[in-house]
């Protein structure tokens, strides 16, 4: 078995890379260096690898002898999606013995079922694929965030993606009904059940949704639709403080119901953020308020009552007057509310531009983030006054992507020199409030070593038990997870 501390393992020898490029076929391999950097390189460029090959099969039969060929022979490999996500997991060590495979080619919409409500398709489809795909049946597949446009399915599965529609519809994990799946030794796993209801025994599907390629490689899934709303509405209010903003969620549940989609927070630096480096954006109001609350209702025409426009601007009138809220803005168009949410889906890019960031991504039970907030507020003021902090993400759901900008008077060496400091200690107020360290982005490489001061014995031997049991030689995606 692979060592993971070390990644210990000889490169692939020459007469391994002809027979797998033999099993692909021809245009289905890369070994042209100068065409591999996309693939080498994490979004921020925090993770740089090396690799001989990259394979990039078409079929799932191919893909299952690609494997099949890597476990007899011990070669490692990397299975890698749309390559955007931010924890390293989709990069090869800089080592040049693990080979990638890409399931970009495996992007089929196998079948549509709108009277089953769902949709099987392979992992190489681009998130953005499959909404319009649904779209056209008048359906939805609600998993929704920033890089939908170049993220793939079998990614956003392996890391349980987030998003901004978990408040209503769950995360990844929440929108599967079955899976295909390549094994470890090259076996394929057909699950492709689109059943709602199957009790015949453990639910498989789930051990491999969030192990990022660790215990087997998704090649295709059944994923749920739902009604296409016919109506949505999107507002910004803006409170005082995370106490006010936990109150104004739980008035909007009971007030809307299942109407409500979305519930995102902004700490007004982020809006700073975003109107320096992006052109373009239109502040929401007037005065600058230090926290901002994205919300969307959204409705189908079987859904009957009260409008949702109607439903929105009372609530808020009541929010008002309670004094939840401090002041309310209702997008009166489709193109005002595509403004509002370009603000909240541009604060990852700002961020990225402004550069020499500490970020984290983390969740808290609900009625703890105020608690979060503050703490760590404190935490990071006491240690680098001036910085800027990148407060948002899905307050509805308790994940917060609690982000440091430099001070502007501070040298980036000198800021990030405080990363492992700044680090410690917010992964310790998470875990003291009962949250965790990684809400939606996973482990990766990034915190493959840090959770293991958060995590028991216990859940570390199971993690352990089932990586021996279904990759006993170590091949899949060695040294991520654990």
């Amino acid at each position: 078995m692979a060592d993971p501390e070390t990644n210990a393992a000889p490169a692939p020898s020459q007469e391994i890379i002809d027979e797998l490029k033999s099993i692909v076929g021809d245009g289905g391999w890369i070994d042209d260096v100068s065409m591999m950097e996309p693939y080498l390189t994490e979004p921020r460029g925090h993770f740089v690898g090396k690799t001989p090959l990259i394979l990039r099969p078409d079929n799932v039969e191919n893909l299952a002898a690609a494997v099949k060929y890597c476990f007899e022979t011990g070669t490692l490999i990397v299975p890698q999606g749309g390559n955007t996500g931010l924890c390293g997991g989709a990069i090869p060590h800089d080592t040049s013995n693990e080979i990638i495979i890409s399931l970009s080619r495996l992007n089929s919409v196998r079948s549509i079922d709108p009277a089953n409500n769902t949709i099987t398709v392979e992992a190489g489809c681009i998130l953005a694929d499959i909404q319009a795909a649904a779209d056209e049946e008048a359906r939805l597949f609600p998993l929704s965030l920033a890089a939908e446009g170049s993220c793939q399915i079998g990614g956003n599965l392996s890391t349980n993606a987030g998003g901004t529609g978990v408040l209503r519809y769950g995360n990844a994990r929440d929108l599967v009904l079955g899976l295909e799946v390549v094994l470890g030794d090259g076996r394929i796993w057909n699950g492709l059940r689109a059943l709602r209801k199957d009790n015949t025994g453990y639910d498989l599907k789930q051990i491999f949704i969030g192990a990022e390629g660790t215990l087997g490689i998704i090649t295709a899934a059944v994923l749920k639709l739902f009604p296409k709303p016919a109506e949505i509405k999107t507002a910004m209010a803006a409170v005082p403080n995370i106490e006010n903003a936990v109150k104004l969620l739980s008035h909007f549940q009971s007030a809307t119901a299942d109407h409500l989609t979305a519930f995102e927070l902004m700490r007004c630096d982020a809006l700073d953020l975003v109107e320096e480096f992006v052109p373009g954006m239109v502040r929401p109001f007037k005065e600058r308020h230090e926290w901002i609350i994205l919300i969307d209702l959204s409705a189908t025409t079987a859904e009957q009552g009260e409008p949702i426009t109607a439903m929105m601007e009372s609530t808020l009138h009541g929010a008002m007057e309670s004094g939840l809220i401090v002041d309310a803005v209702v997008a009166a168009s489709g193109a005002q509310a595509q403004a509002m949410w370009d603000i909240r889906e541009n604060i990852p890019e700002a961020a990225r531009l402004a550069a020499s960031g500490i970020r984290h991504d983390v969740s808290v039970p609900i009625t703890a983030l105020d608690k979060f907030i503050a703490e760590a507020e404190a935490v990071v003021f006491g240690a680098i006054p001036g910085t800027r902090i990148l407060a948002f993400g899905h307050l509805g759901d308790g994940n917060i992507h609690y982000n440091l900008i430099r001070p502007k008077n501070m040298e980036s060496k000198e800021f990030l020199g405080f990363t492992e400091q700044i680090n410690a200690a917010i992964h310790e107020l998470v875990d003291r409030l009962g949250g965790s360290i990684s809400a939606e982005h996973g482990l990766g490489q990034l915190k493959r070593e840090e959770v293991r001061r958060f995590k028991s014995d216990v859940e570390m031997e199971m993690m352990e038990t089932l990586k021996a049991a279904f990759d006993p030689k170590g091949i899949l995606n060695p040294g991520k997870v654990l």
